[in-house]
Protein backbone atom coordinates (compact mmCIF):
# COMPACT_ATOMS: atom_id res chain seq x y z
CA UNK A 1 0.00 0.00 0.00
CA UNK A 2 2.75 2.38 0.85
CA UNK A 3 4.47 1.93 -2.51
CA UNK A 4 1.40 2.52 -4.23
CA UNK A 5 0.50 5.87 -2.68
CA UNK A 6 4.16 7.14 -3.91
CA UNK A 7 3.36 9.69 -6.75
CA UNK A 8 5.46 8.43 -9.93
CA UNK A 9 8.07 10.29 -11.54
CA UNK A 10 7.00 12.21 -14.25
CA UNK A 11 10.07 10.93 -16.18
CA UNK A 12 8.69 7.15 -15.45
CA UNK A 13 5.21 8.89 -16.91
CA UNK A 14 6.72 10.57 -19.85
CA UNK A 15 8.29 7.63 -20.51
CA UNK A 16 5.46 5.20 -20.57
CA UNK A 17 3.60 7.48 -22.61
CA UNK A 18 6.17 8.04 -25.85
CA UNK A 19 5.76 3.83 -25.75
CA UNK A 20 2.45 3.92 -26.00
CA UNK A 21 2.52 6.06 -28.98
CA UNK A 22 5.89 5.30 -30.89
CA UNK A 23 4.70 1.25 -30.20
CA UNK A 24 8.64 1.47 -29.45
CA UNK A 25 9.64 2.40 -32.38
CA UNK A 26 11.98 5.35 -31.89
CA UNK A 27 12.85 5.87 -35.49
CA UNK A 28 11.34 8.65 -38.06
CA UNK A 29 7.74 6.85 -38.38
CA UNK A 30 7.41 6.61 -34.62
CA UNK A 31 8.69 10.32 -34.27
CA UNK A 32 6.44 11.54 -36.42
CA UNK A 33 3.43 10.04 -34.33
CA UNK A 34 5.01 11.90 -31.91
CA UNK A 35 4.74 14.99 -33.45
CA UNK A 36 1.65 14.38 -34.89
CA UNK A 37 0.11 14.70 -31.37
CA UNK A 38 1.48 17.96 -30.28
CA UNK A 39 0.13 21.13 -31.02
CA UNK A 40 2.34 24.77 -32.43
CA UNK A 41 3.44 25.81 -29.45
CA UNK A 42 4.71 22.18 -27.71
CA UNK A 43 6.44 22.04 -31.37
CA UNK A 44 8.09 24.74 -31.11
CA UNK A 45 9.04 24.20 -27.85
CA UNK A 46 10.11 20.92 -29.15
CA UNK A 47 12.03 22.31 -32.02
CA UNK A 48 14.06 24.37 -30.03
CA UNK A 49 15.54 21.61 -28.28
CA UNK A 50 16.00 19.41 -31.22
CA UNK A 51 20.00 18.58 -31.76
CA UNK A 52 19.32 17.97 -35.34
CA UNK A 53 17.48 21.03 -36.38
CA UNK A 54 20.15 23.57 -36.25
CA UNK A 55 18.33 26.83 -37.46
CA UNK A 56 19.64 29.95 -36.03
CA UNK A 57 16.22 32.11 -35.65
CA UNK A 58 15.66 29.38 -32.89
CA UNK A 59 18.15 30.90 -30.79
CA UNK A 60 16.94 34.75 -31.24
CA UNK A 61 19.93 34.81 -34.29
CA UNK A 62 19.36 36.80 -36.83
CA UNK A 63 19.75 34.11 -40.08
CA UNK A 64 23.21 34.68 -41.57
CA UNK A 65 24.76 36.15 -38.73
CA UNK A 66 27.49 34.72 -39.06
CA UNK A 67 28.84 36.27 -41.98
CA UNK A 68 28.62 39.52 -40.87
CA UNK A 69 32.14 39.76 -40.50
CA UNK A 70 35.14 39.35 -43.34
CA UNK A 71 36.53 36.53 -41.06
CA UNK A 72 33.20 34.78 -41.59
CA UNK A 73 32.91 34.08 -37.75
CA UNK A 74 32.91 36.36 -34.63
CA UNK A 75 36.99 37.07 -34.08
CA UNK A 76 38.89 38.35 -31.57
CA UNK A 77 38.76 41.83 -32.59
CA UNK A 78 38.49 44.92 -30.38
CA UNK A 79 35.45 47.15 -30.08
CA UNK A 80 34.98 49.59 -26.92
CA UNK A 81 37.86 50.24 -25.12
CA UNK A 82 39.14 51.54 -21.81
CA UNK A 83 36.96 52.65 -18.65
CA UNK A 84 33.46 52.24 -20.78
CA UNK A 85 34.56 48.39 -21.89
CA UNK A 86 34.76 47.67 -18.29
CA UNK A 87 31.45 49.29 -17.15
CA UNK A 88 29.84 47.44 -20.41
CA UNK A 89 31.21 44.10 -19.62
CA UNK A 90 30.29 44.19 -15.95
CA UNK A 91 27.10 45.35 -16.50
CA UNK A 92 26.42 42.48 -19.35
CA UNK A 93 25.53 39.13 -16.58
CA UNK A 94 27.00 35.81 -16.66
CA UNK A 95 24.28 33.33 -18.94
CA UNK A 96 22.42 31.21 -16.36
CA UNK A 97 23.93 27.73 -16.60
CA UNK A 98 26.48 28.44 -19.52
CA UNK A 99 28.90 26.53 -18.28
CA UNK A 100 29.12 23.03 -20.25
CA UNK A 101 31.71 20.51 -19.32
CA UNK A 102 34.47 19.83 -22.17
CA UNK A 103 35.55 16.60 -22.61
CA UNK A 104 39.86 15.88 -22.09
CA UNK A 105 41.32 16.23 -25.62
CA UNK A 106 42.50 13.63 -27.21
CA UNK A 107 45.57 14.07 -29.27
CA UNK A 108 47.27 11.27 -31.33
CA UNK A 109 50.30 13.02 -33.26
CA UNK A 110 51.53 11.25 -36.68
CA UNK A 111 54.56 12.14 -35.54
CA UNK A 112 56.80 13.16 -32.64
CA UNK A 113 57.49 16.55 -35.13
CA UNK A 114 54.07 17.04 -34.82
CA UNK A 115 53.59 16.93 -31.46
CA UNK A 116 56.29 19.19 -31.46
CA UNK A 117 54.54 21.76 -33.81
CA UNK A 118 51.60 21.63 -31.53
CA UNK A 119 53.08 22.21 -28.39
CA UNK A 120 55.05 25.17 -30.01
CA UNK A 121 52.06 26.74 -31.24
CA UNK A 122 49.70 26.45 -28.26
CA UNK A 123 52.76 27.59 -25.86
CA UNK A 124 52.59 30.90 -28.21
CA UNK A 125 49.05 31.15 -28.13
CA UNK A 126 48.92 31.02 -24.10
CA UNK A 127 52.13 33.07 -23.29
CA UNK A 128 51.34 36.09 -26.11
CA UNK A 129 47.53 36.13 -24.87
CA UNK A 130 47.86 35.79 -21.39
CA UNK A 131 51.41 35.66 -20.15
CA UNK A 132 50.88 37.20 -16.90
CA UNK A 133 47.46 35.81 -15.93
CA UNK A 134 46.61 33.34 -13.46
CA UNK A 135 47.55 29.70 -14.03
CA UNK A 136 44.04 29.58 -14.45
CA UNK A 137 43.60 32.43 -17.13
CA UNK A 138 46.21 30.36 -18.69
CA UNK A 139 44.48 27.15 -18.86
CA UNK A 140 41.43 28.74 -20.28
CA UNK A 141 42.90 30.33 -23.07
CA UNK A 142 44.67 26.77 -23.82
CA UNK A 143 41.15 25.19 -23.34
CA UNK A 144 39.60 27.47 -26.01
CA UNK A 145 42.03 26.77 -28.80
CA UNK A 146 41.42 22.90 -28.11
CA UNK A 147 37.75 23.65 -27.68
CA UNK A 148 38.32 25.40 -31.10
CA UNK A 149 40.09 22.02 -32.86
CA UNK A 150 37.10 20.13 -32.10
CA UNK A 151 34.78 22.46 -33.15
CA UNK A 152 33.64 22.14 -37.01
CA UNK A 153 33.40 25.66 -36.90
CA UNK A 154 37.39 26.12 -37.02
CA UNK A 155 40.52 24.06 -38.57
CA UNK A 156 40.92 20.67 -36.71
CA UNK A 157 45.04 21.35 -36.08
CA UNK A 158 46.11 23.05 -32.92
CA UNK A 159 48.27 25.23 -35.22
CA UNK A 160 45.55 26.05 -37.79
CA UNK A 161 43.38 27.31 -35.13
CA UNK A 162 45.81 30.05 -33.64
CA UNK A 163 46.91 31.22 -37.24
CA UNK A 164 43.99 30.93 -38.69
CA UNK A 165 43.62 33.89 -40.72
CA UNK A 166 46.92 34.85 -39.81
CA UNK A 167 47.59 35.84 -43.71
CA UNK A 168 44.90 37.86 -44.16
CA UNK A 169 44.52 41.56 -43.07
CA UNK A 170 40.96 41.25 -41.09
CA UNK A 171 40.67 37.72 -40.68
CA UNK A 172 43.30 37.80 -37.80
CA UNK A 173 41.87 35.19 -35.26
CA UNK A 174 44.39 35.72 -32.37
CA UNK A 175 45.96 39.46 -32.92
CA UNK A 176 49.78 38.33 -31.83
CA UNK A 177 49.61 36.44 -35.26
CA UNK A 178 49.19 39.42 -37.41
CA UNK A 179 50.82 42.54 -35.00
CA UNK A 180 54.37 41.16 -34.39
CA UNK A 181 54.26 40.30 -31.63
CA UNK A 182 56.15 37.08 -32.89
CA UNK A 183 58.87 39.36 -33.67
CA UNK A 184 59.95 39.99 -30.10
CA UNK A 185 61.53 37.33 -27.73
CA UNK A 186 59.38 35.98 -24.90
CA UNK A 187 60.85 36.26 -21.44
CA UNK A 188 62.45 32.74 -20.33
CA UNK A 189 60.24 32.31 -17.23
CA UNK A 190 57.14 33.34 -18.78
CA UNK A 191 57.88 31.10 -21.68
CA UNK A 192 58.33 27.68 -19.52
CA UNK A 193 55.04 28.20 -17.50
CA UNK A 194 53.03 28.70 -20.95
CA UNK A 195 54.77 25.78 -21.98
CA UNK A 196 53.97 23.58 -19.17
CA UNK A 197 50.43 24.93 -19.45
CA UNK A 198 50.61 23.42 -22.89
CA UNK A 199 51.57 20.14 -22.31
CA UNK A 200 48.85 19.81 -19.81
CA UNK A 201 46.25 20.95 -21.87
CA UNK A 202 47.53 18.48 -24.32
CA UNK A 203 48.28 15.65 -22.28
CA UNK A 204 44.18 15.96 -21.58
CA UNK A 205 44.07 18.67 -18.57
CA UNK A 206 40.81 20.28 -19.01
CA UNK A 207 40.11 23.86 -17.60
CA UNK A 208 36.55 23.29 -16.14
CA UNK A 209 35.76 26.69 -15.11
CA UNK A 210 35.80 27.69 -19.05
CA UNK A 211 34.05 24.30 -20.13
CA UNK A 212 33.50 24.77 -24.08
CA UNK A 213 34.37 28.21 -24.25
CA UNK A 214 35.37 29.00 -27.90
CA UNK A 215 35.83 33.01 -27.53
CA UNK A 216 37.49 35.83 -24.93
CA UNK A 217 38.54 38.69 -24.87
CA UNK A 218 40.10 41.10 -21.97
CA UNK A 219 37.77 43.42 -19.79
CA UNK A 220 39.18 46.51 -21.05
CA UNK A 221 37.91 46.06 -24.48
CA UNK A 222 34.14 45.09 -25.42
CA UNK A 223 34.05 43.31 -28.98
CA UNK A 224 30.75 43.89 -30.85
CA UNK A 225 30.49 40.11 -30.96
CA UNK A 226 30.41 39.42 -26.98
CA UNK A 227 26.59 40.12 -26.92
CA UNK A 228 25.69 36.89 -29.53
CA UNK A 229 27.31 35.04 -27.63
CA UNK A 230 26.84 33.54 -23.89
CA UNK A 231 28.84 34.33 -21.35
CA UNK A 232 30.77 31.98 -19.29
CA UNK A 233 32.80 33.56 -16.61
CA UNK A 234 35.54 36.05 -15.70
CA UNK A 235 39.37 34.77 -14.79
CA UNK A 236 41.72 37.44 -14.31
CA UNK A 237 41.20 40.06 -17.09
CA UNK A 238 39.88 37.81 -19.91
CA UNK A 239 35.84 36.64 -20.08
CA UNK A 240 35.07 33.57 -21.77
CA UNK A 241 32.17 33.01 -23.84
CA UNK A 242 30.79 29.78 -25.95
CA UNK A 243 28.00 29.34 -28.82
CA UNK A 244 24.57 29.74 -27.52
CA UNK A 245 22.21 26.82 -28.12
CA UNK A 246 23.58 23.38 -29.01
CA UNK A 247 26.71 24.58 -30.81
CA UNK A 248 27.93 25.25 -27.62
CA UNK A 249 26.95 21.48 -25.85
CA UNK A 250 29.48 19.40 -25.05
CA UNK A 251 28.13 16.97 -28.16
CA UNK A 252 28.96 19.70 -30.57
CA UNK A 253 32.57 19.54 -30.04
CA UNK A 254 33.14 16.00 -32.34
CA UNK A 255 35.14 17.50 -34.80
CA UNK A 256 38.52 14.81 -34.89
CA UNK A 257 41.71 16.01 -34.23
CA UNK A 258 44.18 15.92 -37.18
CA UNK A 259 47.16 13.87 -36.68
CA UNK A 260 49.51 16.05 -39.25
CA UNK A 261 50.00 20.04 -37.88
CA UNK A 262 50.76 22.54 -40.52
CA UNK A 263 54.24 23.75 -40.70
CA UNK A 264 54.09 27.59 -39.98
CA UNK A 265 56.71 30.04 -41.34
CA UNK A 266 56.93 32.16 -38.20
CA UNK A 267 59.16 35.03 -40.11
CA UNK A 268 56.33 35.81 -41.86
CA UNK A 269 54.00 36.19 -39.52
CA UNK A 270 56.81 37.99 -37.30
CA UNK A 271 56.07 41.17 -38.98
CA UNK A 272 53.15 43.28 -39.25
CA UNK A 273 51.25 42.85 -42.26
CA UNK A 274 48.98 45.21 -44.70
CA UNK A 275 47.67 44.54 -47.81
CA UNK A 276 47.13 47.19 -50.94
CA UNK A 277 44.14 46.54 -53.12
CA UNK A 278 45.12 44.22 -56.29
CA UNK A 279 45.44 45.73 -59.86
CA UNK A 280 41.72 46.96 -60.77
CA UNK A 281 40.21 46.13 -64.02
CA UNK A 282 37.42 48.50 -64.61
CA UNK A 283 37.83 52.70 -64.87
CA UNK A 284 36.60 52.99 -61.06
CA UNK A 285 38.82 50.40 -59.88
CA UNK A 286 41.45 52.00 -61.61
CA UNK A 287 41.17 55.22 -60.11
CA UNK A 288 40.67 53.55 -56.24
CA UNK A 289 43.71 51.79 -56.93
CA UNK A 290 45.45 55.13 -57.74
CA UNK A 291 44.66 56.70 -54.82
CA UNK A 292 45.61 53.54 -52.85
CA UNK A 293 48.94 53.87 -54.26
CA UNK A 294 49.47 57.38 -53.94
CA UNK A 295 48.64 57.25 -50.08
CA UNK A 296 50.70 53.94 -49.51
CA UNK A 297 53.46 56.52 -50.86
CA UNK A 298 52.95 58.94 -48.01
CA UNK A 299 53.25 55.38 -45.58
CA UNK A 300 49.52 55.10 -45.75
CA UNK A 301 48.04 51.46 -46.13
CA UNK A 302 44.97 51.13 -48.09
CA UNK A 303 42.60 48.89 -49.79
CA UNK A 304 39.63 49.06 -52.12
CA UNK A 305 35.89 47.86 -51.16
CA UNK A 306 32.80 47.47 -53.05
CA UNK A 307 30.10 49.34 -51.45
CA UNK A 308 26.36 49.22 -53.07
CA UNK A 309 28.09 48.19 -56.28
CA UNK A 310 30.82 51.11 -56.11
CA UNK A 311 34.60 50.88 -56.00
CA UNK A 312 35.27 52.61 -52.37
CA UNK A 313 38.84 53.10 -50.79
CA UNK A 314 39.17 53.02 -47.24
CA UNK A 315 42.17 52.72 -45.16
CA UNK A 316 43.65 49.15 -43.16
CA UNK A 317 46.20 49.96 -40.30
CA UNK A 318 48.30 47.88 -39.08
CA UNK A 319 46.03 44.88 -37.22
CA UNK A 320 49.03 45.59 -34.30
CA UNK A 321 46.77 48.72 -33.27
CA UNK A 322 47.65 52.47 -34.21
CA UNK A 323 49.66 52.86 -37.43
CA UNK A 324 52.86 54.76 -37.34
CA UNK A 325 52.87 58.24 -37.84
CA UNK A 326 54.86 59.67 -40.62
CA UNK A 327 56.76 62.73 -40.86
CA UNK A 328 54.23 64.34 -42.74
CA UNK A 329 51.69 63.14 -40.40
CA UNK A 330 53.78 64.98 -37.57
CA UNK A 331 54.42 67.89 -39.21
CA UNK A 332 50.32 68.03 -40.06
CA UNK A 333 49.51 67.42 -36.99
CA UNK A 334 51.87 70.18 -35.39
CA UNK A 335 50.35 72.72 -37.48
CA UNK A 336 46.87 72.18 -36.45
CA UNK A 337 47.63 72.02 -33.03
CA UNK A 338 49.20 75.46 -33.26
CA UNK A 339 45.88 76.92 -34.80
CA UNK A 340 44.21 75.78 -31.88
CA UNK A 341 46.17 77.52 -29.59
CA UNK A 342 46.44 80.51 -31.01
CA UNK A 343 43.14 81.08 -32.91
CA UNK A 344 43.07 84.37 -35.44
CA UNK A 345 41.95 87.25 -34.11
CA UNK A 346 37.83 87.92 -34.63
CA UNK A 347 37.21 89.82 -37.83
CA UNK A 348 36.00 93.33 -37.10
CA UNK A 349 32.29 93.94 -37.30
CA UNK A 350 31.08 95.12 -40.89
CA UNK A 351 29.54 98.68 -40.20
CA UNK A 352 26.15 99.32 -40.02
CA UNK A 353 23.24 99.99 -42.64
CA UNK A 354 22.53 103.58 -42.47
CA UNK A 355 19.81 104.68 -40.15
CA UNK A 356 20.71 102.31 -37.71
CA UNK A 357 22.60 103.08 -34.21
CA UNK A 358 25.07 100.74 -32.95
CA UNK A 359 24.68 99.96 -29.60
CA UNK A 360 27.13 97.77 -27.06
CA UNK A 361 25.41 94.92 -25.41
CA UNK A 362 25.77 94.74 -22.25
CA UNK A 363 25.03 90.64 -21.00
CA UNK A 364 23.17 90.50 -17.66
CA UNK A 365 24.56 88.09 -14.56
CA UNK A 366 28.04 87.77 -15.99
CA UNK A 367 31.00 87.61 -13.75
CA UNK A 368 33.09 90.74 -13.93
CA UNK A 369 35.95 88.69 -14.28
Amino acid sequence: MAASSAPRPDVDRTAEAVAQVTRGDLSDKGMSAIRARLDAAQLAEAERHDPTLRNPALYGLTPGWESLTLGGKPSLDLGANGLDAQRMNAAMPMASGALRPARPFVFRPATAEDRRRALRCLTQAVYYEAALEPNEGQEGVAQVVLNRVRDPNYPNSVCGVVFQGAERITGCQFSFTCDGALGQAPVGWAWDRAKRVAERALSGYVATKVGTATHYHADYVHPWWSPTLAKITQIGAHIFYRWKGIYGDTAAFRQTPATHEPLIDEARFSRPRVQVAPTAKSPEEAQAEVLAQALAGNGIAMRTVQIDGQTRVVGAASLGGRRTATPADIAAINERMKAFESPAAPAPAAAPPPGVTAMDVEEVGRPAN
